[in-house]
């Protein structure tokens, strides 16, 4: 098949979740013999025609000069080139940004290619958006939901949401993870810390991920670890989460893109908090599954979806400060069988060669390459 992948911000992988799922899933569907291109925004700082086989397409993105509103413009583009190329399955990460080009490009009157957009969570959720782009955001929702041909979700709560709300099905397909082998306490070093001394999260910094919660809760228990914030600070948000916790304990890090250290600090923390809230299956918490780290997330179907009761939650920061207050015992207690339990659902239902023949599967039916 010829598969193309827009609606990231590019690969390699130095940004997000759509980002990491365009990398890891267009080199394994290039080893099974497919061609897969993916579409990069001019600003991603890869500059080449392709990657361990897979091809890139370059698109212009003002994102320096207008900010979000680029990304209108940017997948207007990429789908424009896209539907000249002879592809059979376009791939779109999320839908928000493209649903009004889905509509002027008259994607829904399209035979070939077949169209295929992951809904991701609830965008106008997003508590950065004002009232009047979280009204815009669903009304471009309604209409990717009515102009592409077919939806997957990554997560069975979004699958509900979008049977229950716009009486329309969707492919559950969830993100995937590998599981982590081995471990190297050498990573710690750098950042000053000692094995089961810590507490960290892996996120973008914005506020629908529940940094602040988290982080209040940590300074108001006893705990007396070290708190490590792994995500570009170089934001707004960034800079004022940083005035509002200068703080010896809490340490903003910036990104870690070497997986191996980001997969040994997640494994010999203390408390691994997600605080992701707004939907989906997010990729950042299925890697920390695979690292069999004690596992604290924000209280919402969308994570419950995958951790059950392998973990345990939070809704507010008095519920962080009590946790981290008893974290010991609760370690002691618990993290043996949520360690194996969540290892043994990435390996059975996240991992990584399951997700992409579900991927290929379902690529090969709806574009009739069977």
């Amino acid at each position: 098949m010829k598969i193309a992948i827009l609606g990231t911000k590019g690969i390699p992988n130095n940004y997000g979740g759509y980002e990491q799922f365009a990398e890891y899933i267009s080199a394994r569907l290039i080893e099974r013999g497919h061609s897969v291109t993916v579409y990069n925004p001019s600003f991603h700082p890869f500059k080449g025609n392709s990657l361990n086989g897979v091809q890139i397409i370059t698109k212009f993105s003002p994102e320096k000069w207008i900010g979000g509103a680029a990304n209108f413009i940017y997948d207007f583009l990429c789908l424009q080139d896209a539907l000249k190329r002879d592809f059979d399955v376009i791939y779109e990460a999320g839908y928000h940004s493209v649903a009004l080009s889905f509509k002027l490009l008259g994607v829904k009157k399209r035979k070939h290619p077949v169209i295929i957009t992951n809904m991701d969570g609830l965008e106008y959720e997003r508590s950065k958006w004002s009232s009047f782009t979280q009204g815009l955001i669903r009304k471009l929702e309604k209409i990717a939901v009515r102009e592409t041909h077919y939806m997957i979700s990554d997560n069975l709560g979004i699958k509900e949401y979008y049977l229950s709300n716009f009486g329309k099905d969707s492919f559950f397909i969830p993100y995937g993870a590998d599981p982590v082998e081995s471990f190297n306490p050498d990573f710690l070093v750098s950042h000053a810390v000692k094995s089961f001394n810590y507490s960290m999260l892996v996120a973008r910094l914005e506020p629908e991920n529940n940094i602040e919660t988290i982080l209040d809760g940590f300074r108001q228990s006893t705990d007396k670890g070290v708190f490590l914030v792994v995500g570009n600070h170089k934001t707004s948000y960034g800079e004022y989460l940083k005035k509002k916790y200068r703080d010896n304990s809490i340490l903003f890090v910036g990104g870690i893109y070497n997986k191996k250290e980001l997969d040994s600090l997640r494994h010999f923390s203390r408390a691994y908090f997600h605080g992701h809230s707004v939907g989906g299956t997010n990729p950042s918490l299925l890697e920390a599954m695979a690292c069999q780290p004690f596992i604290i997330a924000h209280d919402n179907v969308f994570n419950r979806k995958v951790l059950y009761e392998s973990a345990f939650y939070f809704k507010n920061s008095q519920e962080v400060k009590e946790l981290m207050n008893k974290i010991s015992t609760l370690r002691d207690t618990h993290l043996t069988e949520f360690k194996k339990t969540n290892l043994e659902r990435v390996k059975t239902q996240y991992n990584w060669e399951t997700i992409v023949s579900q991927h290929e599967d379902l690529f090969r039916k709806l574009s009739g390459k069977t």
